[in-house]
């Protein structure tokens, strides 16, 4: 009986040193940011340089695990449920406003980001963080024009008026973006790409209705694919898939509409998510650098907002102002607000039925 007795004590002293053991585990794993060596980073599709990732890697030891969405509503609901514990992501200007009202974002601490330091002033203190305490910019870049001078002679296009031409009709590939559409039309009538007006809003749809024989096709992105393949005159896209089209096809060219357009820009968060703080600092420094910067920017097609990474990209890049636009072009563009929910589906609902009618 006394041998059953110790035994029994024996057992219950090992189960008592394995959870003790376990606790302490647990402890010092959710005490130590750096305990955890994965990475979780929430990103667009094809917008970072994968060699980068690698270089991080091998240098810092963490392994990046990398997920993409495909616009910024649907980042927003991913972070807003939690299922994941995402480290980094990299919304957009408006969607930081809302990330941000409602509690979702990290602040970010730039004294612990040396390479801060490179990002130029006119890229900080935007509406959309003004204080840029929770945001640190990615890239940015326009909503313009593509055009193939095999059919629209340099010049001919300069404004989004220009675009309701007859001679186009058929021949014009639209980005399917509420916003962007509904934008372009609103500032081709003078009006704010911001509006919450009503009126100004179903009389942009009526303008685009008008649009709609010119209309090829209304796409994501395939556009790029058609524009370099030749299978359109005219695409309404943004800078970056401009400089990839640009690439693939000598022929096709990028403008900028005079009357005004987008200005947006992307920048990298940390999520309420965040279980490696450390990691998400190491990484954003990292992209800072200005070689490292300067390499994304050169693979992505994207302006960079990083003043060192700028100097040490080629000169027919960094000088090419359809891409790296001036002062008096940059005053006349909008950066997009955060809009009411209901603004938001009065855009998208309208949008939905001028696609419907370009359709048929």
């Amino acid at each position: 009986m006394k041998k059953m007795f110790i035994s029994i004590a024996a057992i219950l002293l090992a189960c008592l040193a394995l959870f003790l053991g376990a606790q302490e585990l647990d402890s010092s794993s959710s005490g130590s940011e750096s305990s955890s060596k994965d990475l979780i980073i929430y990103n667009w599709g094809d917008y970072i340089d994968p060699k980068l990732i690698t270089k991080f890697e091998k240098k810092t030891g963490y392994h990046v695990i990398y997920e993409t969405f495909d616009s910024n509503e649907a980042m927003y609901t991913k972070i807003k449920q939690g299922g994941t514990n995402y480290d980094l992501a990299v919304p957009s200007d408006y969607m930081i406003t809302k990330l941000r009202k409602d509690k979702l974002l990290d602040k970010i601490d730039t004294k612990k980001l040396s390479n801060f330091k490179y990002i130029g002033q006119e890229f900080l203190h935007k509406s959309f963080d003004e204080n840029n305490e929770y945001s640190v910019p990615y890239f940015w870049g326009t909503l313009g024009i593509v055009y193939n001078d095999k059919y629209v002679k340099p010049g001919e296009i300069s404004t989004w008026n220009d675009l309701w031409r007859k001679k186009y009709r058929g021949q014009i590939l639209l980005v399917d973006s509420a916003r962007d559409i509904m934008g372009l039309a609103l500032v081709s009538m003078g009006h704010s790409m911001n509006t919450t007006n009503s009126s100004y809003l179903k009389a942009a749809k009526n303008k685009l209705d008008k649009l709609g024989p010119n209309v090829k096709a209304i796409v994501a992105d395939e556009l790029k694919m058609y524009m370099a393949q030749n299978e359109a005159w005219i695409g309404v896209t943004y800078s970056g898939e401009a400089a990839t089209m640009m690439d693939e096809n000598s022929h096709i060219h990028y403008v900028v509409p005079e009357q005004g357009s987008n200005l947006w820009f992307d920048n990298i968060v940390i999520p309420k998510t965040c279980k490696n703080k450390r990691g998400a600092y190491q990484f954003i420094n990292f992209m800072l650098e200005p070689k490292n910067a300067a390499q994304n920017a050169e693979y992505i097609g994207y302006a960079t907002p990083n003043l060192a990474a700028q100097k040490l990209l080629p000169k027919d890049i960094r000088n090419d102002q359809q891409f790296y636009p001036d002062m008096k072009t940059l005053k006349n563009l909008e950066v997009y607000r955060d809009l009411a929910k209901e603004k938001v589906q009065e855009y998208n609902d309208l949008f939905l039925e001028f696609k419907m009618y370009a359709r048929n």
